[in-house]
């Protein structure tokens, strides 16, 4: 068993592998955990104790193979809690992320494997994060980032990097739900906005800041 920091320690470390390659640097751990760097060293030391990172001097710390495998049950009770509790509380997709990290730490492997089959072994969760599968293996995502378009191109809408709830609403107000057929109608040379064309509906015109944060399928 595992405390709960350590836990949301191994999660992040896993995320930030997956964006900024493999070694995570000190700095970059804090940042994220919202802590002071000598804190989150104190911290990593403890870990690597016990043998859930490993630390490469001059370059930071990553996950051992013990560290991923925790760091990836974590996160698939994550996105299965989501799954739950939109899918059958009706929760909506902005409310879920803060319950869903309480929910996350409980430990119980028949519990998870239940749910999953429960909810029809979902592959993502309401914000379109691929969800791993009882051996901890993500599905590949052939996703790509809407700002990537040129003008003319369109892709379905797939998933988000921003999770913040005032992102989420942000959305909801302008119509743009997963699944939408998104085309990219024109790029404002000037400032970056987008005018996009969403299926069914009138065009929205959006800042790059936002197109640089939705994900879509080709």
């Amino acid at each position: 068993m595992h405390s709960f920091t350590e836990e949301n320690y191994l999660k992040a470390i896993y995320k930030l592998q997956e964006t900024n390659g493999e070694v995570v640097a000190t700095s970059a751990l804090a940042q994220v955990m919202g802590v002071h760097a000598p804190s989150v060293t104190d911290m990593l030391k403890r870990m690597a104790g016990k043998k859930l990172v490993t630390y490469q001097k001059s370059k930071g710390f990553k996950l051992s193979e013990k560290g991923k495998k925790v760091a990836v049950g974590i996160i698939r009770n994550h996105r299965l809690w989501e799954v739950f509790l939109v899918d059958k509380l009706g929760f909506r997709w902005d409310e879920v992320h803060d319950l869903a990290e309480q929910l996350e730490h409980i430990h119980s492997e028949d519990l998870t494997n239940k749910l999953d089959k429960f909810l029809g072994f979902p592959k993502a969760d309401p914000h379109g994060d691929p969800i791993p599968d009882a051996n901890g293996v993500l599905p590949k995502s052939k996703s790509v980032l809407l700002s990537s378009l040129k003008a003319g191109e369109e892709g379905t809408f797939t998933g988000v990097t921003d999770h913040s709830p005032v992102f989420l609403n942000y959305l909801d107000k302008n119509a743009i739900s997963l699944g939408n057929s998104i085309k990219v109608t024109s790029i404002e040379e000037y400032d970056q906005t987008y005018t996009l064309q969403l299926t069914g509906k009138k065009e929205v015109t959006v800042s790059f800041k936002v197109v640089n944060s939705l994900l879509v399928s080709r």
